[in-house]
This record gives C-alpha cells, sequence and structure tokens, in this order.
C-alpha cells in the first residue's frame, strides 16, 4: 500500500479560498506600496551562500537551509572535514548555495550590484517567500512570506513620516481599526544606558527593559542588577517604570531623564519631528505611541525602531515592524548608504482578519456562473455567450461533461457558484437563456444583455 503523501513540517498547501484571502492582503499592500511610490524587485530563491552565511550571527546561521552541489557532491567534499565529522567545513565544500533567510540581505545585496542602474533614493518593495530551518510552531512555519518596503540613499526622517502614513493606509484598506504603532528611538535606549552608567551593557538593559510589561518592575530591576548594572544606575530609571500620558508628555519627562546625554537629546529631537508632522497629517485608523521599552533589532536599528500592534481584543504579537539603519549595503563593502525600512507579518494579519471576520464575502469569488451542459449543440451554443459574459468581466464557465442534471447542479451548488444557466433546445431556436438563482431557486428566460445585466447587478 502506497504511504500517503504529506508535506514537509513547517510548510503549508493553501485551499483556493485561503489562497484568494491572502491576494487579497498582498494586493491591498502591493497597492499601497504602489501609491506611495515604491518601485517592485525580486530576488532569486536562493544566493550564493557566501552571501547569506555569517550575515545573520551564529544562531541565524544554523537556519539557514543549504542546497547540496549538483552531481556528485561528495567526489569534491573535504576529505578532512568529512572523516573528522567536521560539518562546518564539510558544509562549505559541498554547499555552494542556500535559500534566503529574509529580503533585507538579498536586498542589500541587490544595491550594491545594480548600484549603478539605481536611481537613489531608491524606494523599493518585495513579496516573496522566505526559508528557515526552525522549530515549527504556532504561527513559526518554514517557509512564509515576507511583505518589506524600504528607502535606501536617504537619511531624511520625511521617510519615517511616510512609513507611518502607509501603515496606516494598509490596515485603513484592510478595515482593520484600532491598530497601535509603536515607536522609539535607538538614541533613547543609548542615552539612557548612558545616564545610568551602563553603555557598555546596552543589550542587557534594554533586553530587561523590554519585559517591563510582562514581569514587572520590581523584576526588572533584579534582572538589571543580575546583568551589572550599578543601584545607583537603576534609581535614575525610577521616573522611567512611572513613563505615561500622551506622546508629549512622554517626550517632554524624557528630556528631563536624558538632559546629560547628547546621544539622547538627539533621538527625542527625531521622535518630536514624527509625531509633530503626523499630528499635523492626521491618521485614519492608526494611532501612533511612544513606546520606551521597544528594543527590536538593535544590532541593526540605528534611529527609529517601529512595531505595530494588533487590536487589543486579538491575543496576537505584532503584525508588523521595522526602522532606521545606518549601514545596510556594508556587509558588502559599500559604506554609509542609510535607509529606513518596514515589513508586514502577512500570516498574523491573516488571523487578525480572519478573528474579527473582516474578510470581504466577494474576496473569494470565483465563478459567478455556471452553464449546464446538455450535449455538444448546446455546449457550443453556451460557449458563444460564455466567451461575451467573460468579456463582460463576469467569470464563467461551462461544466465539461454532458452529465445528469443532479450532478452539475450539485457541483454548482458545491462551489458556491450564485447563478446557473440552463439551454436547451427552446432556447437555442429562440436565442434566450434560462438563468436559475440558486439562493432563491427562481428561474427566468433572459435575453443575452438580460443575462449580463442581472449577473453583474447581483454579484
Amino acid at each position: 500500500m502506497a504511504q500517503k503523501p504529506s508535506t514537509p513540517k513547517g510548510t503549508r498547501d493553501f485551499n483556493p479560498e485561503q489562497v484568494a484571502k491572502r491576494n487579497y492582503i498582498f494586493n491591498t499592500i502591493r497597492n499601497t506600496f504602489d501609491t506611495f511610490g515604491f518601485q517592485p524587485i525580486e530576488t532569486p530563491s536562493f544566493e550564493n551562500s557566501e552571501t547569506l552565511i555569517g550575515k545573520y550571527g551564529d544562531e541565524g546561521d544554523r537556519l539557514i537551509f543549504k542546497i547540496l552541489n549538483s552531481g556528485d557532491y561528495l567526489a569534491k567534499a573535504n576529505q578532512q572535514a568529512y572523516s573528522e565529522k567536521d560539518s562546518n567545513k564539510l558544509t562549505s565544500s559541498i554547499s555552494e548555495k542556500a535559500l534566503r533567510y529574509d529580503l533585507t540581505v538579498p536586498f542589500a545585496r541587490y544595491v550594491v550590484q545594480h548600484q549603478n542602474e539605481i536611481e537613489f533614493p531608491f524606494k523599493r518593495y518585495q513579496i516573496q517567500p522566505v526559508w528557515r530551518a526552525d522549530r515549527p510552531q504556532k504561527g513559526r512555519f518554514r517557509e512564509f512570506y515576507q511583505c518589506d518596503a524600504d528607502v535606501v540613499g536617504s537619511d531624511s526622517l520625511w521617510q519615517e513620516v511616510e512609513f507611518i502614513q502607509l501603515y496606516d493606509n494598509v490596515f485603513s484598506a484592510l478595515k482593520l481599526d484600532g491598530i497601535t504603532i509603536k515607536i522609539n528611538n535607538r538614541k533613547i535606549l543609548s542615552g539612557i544606558a548612558e545616564v545610568i552608567g551602563a553603555s557598555d551593557k546596552l543589550i542587557d538593559f534594554t533586553v530587561a527593559l523590554d519585559k517591563l510589561d510582562k514581569i514587572g518592575e520590581e523584576k526588572v530591576k533584579q534582572e538589571m542588577l543580575d546583568k551589572g548594572i550599578p543601584q545607583s544606575g537603576i534609581e535614575k530609571l525610577q521616573p522611567l517604570f512611572s513613563l505615561s500620558g500622551n506622546f508629549e508628555s512622554q517626550i517632554e519627562s524624557l528630556k528631563t531623564i536624558l538632559s546629560t546625554s547628547d546621544e539622547g537629546q538627539k533621538g527625542i529631537e527625531e521622535l518630536s519631528f514624527i509625531n509633530n508632522a503626523i499630528s499635523e497629517l492626521g491618521l485614519s485608523t492608526t494611532k501612533l505611541q511612544l513606546d520606551v521599552t521597544l528594543a527590536r533589532g538593535l544590532n541593526y536599528y540605528t534611529g527609529a525602531i517601529f512595531e505595530v500592534a494588533a487590536p487589543e481584543n486579538v491575543k496576537i504579537g505584532s503584525i508588523g515592524g521595522g526602522g532606521r539603519y545606518d549601514d545596510l549595503t556594508g556587509i558588502f563593502g559599500m559604506k554609509n548608504m542609510s535607509g529606513v525600512g518596514i515589513s508586514f507579518g502577512l500570516d498574523r494579519i491573516y488571523l487578525v482578519l480572519e478573528e474579527l471576520d473582516l474578510f470581504p464575502e466577494t474576496v473569494s469569488k470565483n465563478i459567478e456562473v455556471l452553464f449546464i451542459n446538455f450535449g455538444d449543440k448546446e455546449a457550443l451554443f453556451s460557449l458563444k455567450a460564455i466567451k461575451k459574459l467573460r468579456t463582460a468581466g463576469i467569470n464563467a464557465e461551462l461544466y465539461p461533461d454532458a452529465a445528469k442534471m443532479k450532478k452539475q447542479m450539485t457541483h454548482a451548488d458545491r462551489r458556491n457558484i450564485p447563478f446557473v444557466v440552463l439551454v436547451g433546445e427552446h432556447e437555442i431556436s429562440s436565442n434566450t437563456y434560462t438563468l436559475k438563482h440558486m439562493k432563491t431557486g427562481m428561474q427566468e428566460n433572459v435575453t443575452l444583455e438580460s443575462l449580463i445585466s442581472e449577473i453583474k447587478k447581483k454579484s
């Protein structure tokens, strides 16, 4: 007995309805990217190993899917590494390519490789799958799509302002209310670390601070102490633990806390600029919120840091994020290329829309009308009409076989096709069509023009 086929762990099949819903999200994001002047690029599914390896840290490198060299790859293997079972050295001799881990490093490679063809500032977006050899669990897959947009070649803060507007436009188009765009600045965090005498422990400090809403003030303080941050420094943080109010009031508090840090003051200036601009421009369905505990991607981001939170009534992690970076292309030898970028969490956005029942009914619309097949003569007559319906923008098809009427009607019902057309001798001789409304069971004899009009009106 043949073994039942299955998909690899961490991958998924998508049925027609799921694909339609995912495409609805893709198209909404893509249309907004286009509206804001971003240009689409695509990069290969796999890159040379040297492009990817060493760009994500040891943990990231372990999660990269390697591709074995073609042919007899063992013939050219490092025999010493093979005999010593040294997997790192062996891998480099039998695998020269790897599946992309994200879209950021391939984008950096693209900018450096095509720098003489690109007009800077360069606004790019990419919607493509990536692969990670991660442990599969709920919401985490080995193959998934990333939706990224970046601007490189400009350090203007107007780009941050535009990205906040872009997020707002996308979530407004998806009818998704209650979205919070959290923002912080790497310079703020560096300034706080400087003020409390922990500049050399920035990562330890921010990792602990990031847990404030999860474990509470006392446990955060204890973790900082355990990491070697002095008690005197932690005492200076006290105003930070009680930081509250709107954006402007928090900024005023930060000015006092960071009064002795030039770096911190610079971060305050940048956040104030962004907030003042957004206050003037306004947002439709999202709100901008300062969150000084936000510390994602500190090894990467150098300025603004974004994280997008789902509505409070949906228990899920962030559905987007990004920030400002100063040296994206430096990993490939092209220095001083500042940029800022954001991403959308497609799978989580899907789950939010599903839970809140926000997918439009029409999103899964496929065939609007099915012509019943009574034989070759009737089928040919029907196909002439179907051709005109398709030209008019109506999705129509003919049942391929002259099967029993009940079978064809059941097929239409199971596929949720709203209309069925019956064509027999009478219809051919009178050049008309019998239109059946599947929901009500009502039938009417109509001309082709009326058929098109009726379907367009009701669909």
